[in-house]
């Protein structure tokens, strides 16, 4: 069964992407025609035969359409034109081929209140025969329109108006509500449960409070505690002032060291630390550093002396305990990269697979396109043949069309001409009465400028060495004045010579301060890059230790060789290259050192370290420099402290 709502939309739709001054209709219809798919022949006839037509017809159907819109259609939608347009049409070009009932089946396709405005606009008798006519004549000749066009719609107006009845009672129809009364909702309480009423409750019995106990003696006498902790302040004190002078004396001792050992280096040694140029802010903010760090100290010192204990058997422990998790921790991350390994060889096997099964069925599948392409081509080859055939057919008809129409352009290219020739006459003539006119005005302007042009000759001798004479205080010649300027000029060149003199004492004392200041930070660098050789020293020794080895690591290791062997005797067979993948050079060690360190990642490319972005926790810091010293070999307090 034809679905007419769906032609016509598709007609509609062409004649959206339609434009006459861009768009030729003969070009238009055939690229329209190759772009239909899914239609039959009859179908495609269809939508061919209303596009060209409307196309064609195009200037009859808009004063239809456009007086419709200004007459009984302001309320409607103006992307509904073409629409009425291809309504028009059919109802006066097509109905007596198509016949009344498809006509209806049109109509009934199509929204019935827009259907029903239309229809009802269209075929009044009385527009028929009054301005249809009168407008279609003055397009075509009047004899002509009246026999070919207004009589047909004429004979079929009673026809149409019993469709338009129709529409009308369905649109009445589909508004009434359904025959019958149904039975109002009666509201109903809601049977809900009484609450029952509250008991009164019980009193409630006061405890009654026993006798309290008296203070004890104790209480107002000196506790033997104290006598303990005095004792115990005196010892921390006198050990205390140990720590302090053999602190000194080890400072004193690596300064002295460091200043002998920077004389007797050669001249090679010096020039391969080269120093790096530090701001005014970086060196105060350096200064600053090492000046807390020597209050921390000292706070530290002061405690002892108060009493406090001393953390170095803490210390011992936690730096052991730190030890026994580093290694667990390296195991795990061990065995960790072993999975990885073992999962990655696992991977390049299952792809190998994949691939082979890939490979099959891409055979099949061509095989089976290759097929279905030579059905496809052996039906398009003769569907284009149909339509060819087709718009052969319906060029035919439109010949005797386009003779007219080049009869007409005629005659309107004579009135043209003949329009052209009086609007040059009084192009004409306006020329000559502008030409007139600015001969008249440039005379006028020639003689305006010969008046200017006559000299005026006027005498004024000015004496530099008077006064205006208007009696001010402030009143003075242009010679003293010039004598005053000069003046003011040498008093400020003086003064902003002082300024510049004061400025360059000014940054003479700064650099001295600056320099002071680095000669300081000079000697702190110093004693921390020995304490910095002598830890790595210890680390290392320690790090010449056997690694910490675990069972469930030597069985990855052995799964690990086995799926290689394996992917390498597939690769071997099938001639594939095994996927070299380089190192990751990021490490996230979030992951790996655990939850006391936060955004700290380190970039590894070869021998090089850098350390992107590290926040980590004061107790854990000797944990991770451990750990990457170990991972790339370098020190990483001597790298931070320089």
């Amino acid at each position: 069964m034809t679905n007419y709502g769906k032609l016509v939309k598709e007609v509609v739709h062409l004649l959206d992407r339609f434009d006459p001054d861009s768009h030729c209709p003969e070009n238009f219809i055939e690229d329209a025609l190759k772009g239909l798919k899914g239609y039959s022949v009859l179908e495609e006839a269809f939508i061919l035969e209303a596009l060209s037509g409307c196309i064609e017809y195009q200037q009859l159907l808009d004063i239809v359409v456009d007086a419709f819109y200004a007459r009984a259609g302001k309320n409607c939608l103006l992307s509904d034109r073409h629409l009425y347009a291809v309504i028009c049409y059919l109802a006066t070009f097509q109905l007596d081929e198509i016949g009344l009932a498809q006509f209806s089946k049109v109509i009934n396709s199509q929204d019935k209140s827009k259907m029903f405005k239309f229809l009802r606009f269209f075929f009044d008798d009385t527009s028929l025969r009054t301005w249809v006519k009168d407008e279609w004549s003055g397009v075509y000749d009047g004899d002509f329109v009246k026999k070919t066009w207004i009589e047909p719609l004429l004979r079929w107006q009673p026809e149409v108006a019993k469709i338009v009845s129709q529409l009308s009672d369905k649109i009445i129809h589909g508004f009434q509500p359904a025959k019958g009364t149904k039975n109002q909702t009666e509201a109903k309480e809601f049977n809900l449960t009484k609450s029952k009423p509250r008991g009164v409750p019980m009193p409630e019995k006061i405890a009654v409070c026993g006798k309290h106990q008296e203070v004890p003696l104790s209480t107002y006498k000196a506790p033997k505690v104290q006598l303990q902790l005095e004792e115990s302040k005196l010892k921390n004190r006198q050990r205390a002032e140990k720590r302090i002078s053999q602190l000194i004396q080890e400072d004193e001792s690596k300064l002295k060291f460091h200043g002998h050992q920077a004389k007797e280096l050669p001249a090679s040694h010096k020039n391969e630390n080269f120093p790096i140029r530090l701001n005014t802010t970086a060196i105060l903010r350096e200064k600053a550093f090492y000046n807390r760090r020597v209050e921390q100290e000292l706070q530290k010192i002061e405690k002892l002396l108060e009493g406090a204990r001393d953390p170095s058997e803490f210390l011992e422990w936690q730096r052991q305990m730190r030890e026994i998790d580093m290694e667990q921790e390296l195991a795990e991350v061990e065995r960790r990269r072993l999975e990885g390994k073992l999962s990655h060889e696992e991977a390049v096997l299952a792809r190998h697979k994949i691939m082979e099964d890939n490979k099959k069925k891409a055979i099949v599948k061509k095989e089976e396109t290759a097929e279905l392409m030579q059905r496809y081509a052996e039906k398009r080859m003769a569907n284009q043949k149909e339509m060819k055939e087709l718009v052969k057919q319906v060029a035919q008809g439109h010949k005797n069309a386009k003779q007219a129409k080049v009869i007409i352009q005629e005659c309107k290219h004579k009135i043209v001409q003949e329009v052209t020739e009086e609007s040059r006459e009084l192009l004409r003539q306006a020329l000559e009465r502008a030409e007139a006119e600015l001969c008249r005005k440039l005379e006028l302007i020639r003689q305006i400028r010969a008046m200017e042009s006559i000299p005026f000759i006027r005498h004024k001798f000015v004496d530099h060495t008077q006064t205006s004479g208007q009696s001010l205080l402030s009143e003075m010649s242009l010679v003293e004045l010039h004598e005053r300027l000069v003046l003011l000029k040498e008093a400020q060149k003086k003064e902003e010579e002082e300024k510049r003199e004061k400025i360059v004492k000014e940054k003479q004392a700064k650099q001295q301060f600056i320099q002071d200041q680095i000669e300081e930070i000079t000697l702190h660098r110093a004693a921390m890059r020995e304490a910095a050789v002598i830890r790595r020293e210890e680390k290392k020794a320690k790090s010449e230790k056997l690694p910490f080895k675990d069972e469930s690591i030597l069985e990855l290791q052995k799964k690990i060789e086995e799926k290689r062997q394996e992917r390498q005797r597939l690769s071997e067979s099938q001639r594939i290259k095994p996927d070299k993948r380089p190192p990751p050079t990021n490490w996230n060690l979030s992951q790996v050192l655990g939850p006391e360190m936060w955004n700290c990642r380190v970039n590894m490319k070869g021998p090089k370290v850098t350390i992107a972005s590290i926040s980590l926790n004061p107790l854990a810091w000797e944990r991770e420099t451990d750990y990457l010293s170990m991972s790339s070999g370098l020190d990483l307090d001597t790298t931070l402290a320089t």
